[in-house]
């Protein structure tokens, strides 16, 4: 097999356990709620979102070291740390200690994805990555989707303990292999160090934002909640003053100066933002509205992956030759279609109905995602892969946490906090029909605000392309 390959199949395996254990989670975290102790929605919600921040603020930093030092040695050290991780997860006796090994998992998550688009783009030329890129992403995406139906299983006939039980054997086995197989074989950056205080600003900061808006949705807005979410969102935009400052941002703002590179990450952020939460909004109307299991809510989400992994890598390919500017853009407007057709469903809607929107969003992401990823390596000079890498995969977890944020609020400003507490634990709420409409009329309104979104992100998506010149400019300034 050539090198790129291996390299290609790796990565792909990589892709697919890091995102399969996004969604394997939220399918099961109903019935976490229900049956493990000392377990509030509180926890529940952190279960989720701590796996994604791990990932969002720990990917730009990660990316950098990986320029530095070597990405395949940190993406190695990436599948070991997460096969522990879901060990760890696995036999976790309370909800808190399931939060903290979720952490773990996420770190790990983040040391192979923070490098793993970078060391595709090393291995595969222009005119097969986005292919590659596509292979790889429809791998992620898929592992997200696919997710759900393996976690319903798995939590209906084995308990949820063993979502994590199955990544233990595939996760020892990627290991050995990326480190007998994989190398490093692109040039290392020298005399850089890191950015502690960015660090520190960004993940703290982050941290102190969401708990707060995740506090104050779930139990019920204080002054404390209000005084995280102030210090969480100055400590941002301190870091966002710091970054422009320091001679080794954490964040290398210059990379914003391409302009295809900066209108691929702005489209993934705000991609991430319409999309992020589509799955958290129906696994709690299938189970917290209709009172489904695990395991049937699993299936009835899967004409998301279907069209996905359909559309994925044939989009991927196309735009090998004929760019992204014309995929990308058309999935997300595509994406906005199904997002405003959710939004006009009755509680009571046939699953057929259902399925045609879940189909043409899964469509919609896979028309988007391999593409947008390649214009977005393609428009950086090699040595700053790593971090570009990181930099895009950090922009689209914070949309997803921003995503999460805004279902609690909208929800919890319109549906009582004891019914919308049952609803996520997948019991009947106290107050019966009544909770049931307030929930679809906040659902209602979540598919519309995200289907603007979605719109909006087209707009960047369509700028993306070759910039040859900016790139010069850029890896002159950048050696000097």
């Amino acid at each position: 097999m050539q090198y790129k390959y291996v390299v290609l199949t790796n990565t792909t395996i990589g892709a697919f356990m890091s995102n399969l254990d996004a969604n394997i989670v939220l399918i099961s975290l109903p019935t976490i709620l229900r049956q493990l102790p000392g377990t509030p929605t509180f926890y529940g919600i952190w279960i989720i979102m701590g796996y994604t921040l791990v990932m969002a603020t720990a990917l730009l930093t990660i990316g950098r070291l990986g320029d530095v030092f070597g990405r395949v040695r940190l993406y190695n050290l990436g599948f070991a740390v997460f096969t522990i991780g879901s060990g760890l997860c696995s036999i976790a006796p309370d909800g808190l200690l399931l939060v903290f090994m979720r952490l773990v998992q996420g770190l790990g998550a983040a040391l192979i994805w923070a490098n793993n688009a970078a060391i595709l783009t090393d291995v595969f030329p222009s005119t097969e990555r986005g292919r590659a890129l596509g292979i790889n992403q429809v791998a992620g995406v898929a592992g997200s989707i696919l997710g759900l139906v393996a976690g319903g299983v798995l939590t209906t006939f084995l308990g949820w303990r063993s979502i994590f039980w199955i990544n233990l054997a595939p996760g020892a086995f990627a290991t050995i292999w990326a480190y007998l197989k994989l190398k490093d074989i692109s040039p290392h950056l020298i005399g850089e160090k890191l950015d502690p205080l960015g660090n520190v600003l960004f993940g703290v900061g982050l941290t102190s934002l969401l708990v707060g808006l995740t506090l104050g949705a779930i139990e019920g807005w204080t002054g404390t909640d209000f005084g995280l979410m102030a210090a969480g969102g100055l400590m941002i935009a301190v870091f966002g003053y710091v970054e422009t400052r320091v001679r080794n941002p954490m964040m290398d703002v210059r990379l914003f100066r391409l302009r295809a590179f900066t209108a691929g990450a702005l489209a993934n952020l705000l991609t991430s933002i319409s999309r992020s939460s589509i799955f958290l909004i129906l696994v709690f109307y299938f189970q917290g509205a209709l009172l489904y299991d695990a395991f049937k809510a699993g299936l009835l989400l899967l004409p998301f992956s279907v069209a996905f992994v359909i559309v994925g890598p044939l989009s991927g390919a196309l735009s090998d030759k004929f760019g992204a500017r014309l995929f990308a853009p058309t999935g997300l407007i595509l994406s906005a279609i199904a997002l405003f057709w959710f939004s006009t469903f009755p509680f009571d809607v046939p699953y057929f109905t259902l399925a045609l929107p879940m189909i043409l969003a899964g469509a919609g992401g896979g028309m988007f995602f391999a593409p947008n990823v390649a214009a977005i390596m393609n428009s950086v000079p090699p040595v700053r892969r790593g971090v570009a890498s990181a930099v895009s995969s950090t922009l689209f977890n914070v949309g997803s946490l921003v995503s999460l944020g805004l279902v609690f609020v909208i929800f919890s400003a319109s549906v009582p906090l004891s019914a919308l507490q049952a609803i996520f634990a997948g019991v009947a709420p106290p107050s019966g029909s009544l909770s049931i409409q307030l929930f679809i009329d906040a659902m209602h309104k979540a598919f519309l605000i995200f289907g603007v979104i979605s719109l909006l992100a087209a707009i960047p998506a369509s700028q993306t392309g070759p910039h040859a010149k900016e790139t010069i400019i850029y890896a002159a300034t950048d050696s000097a």
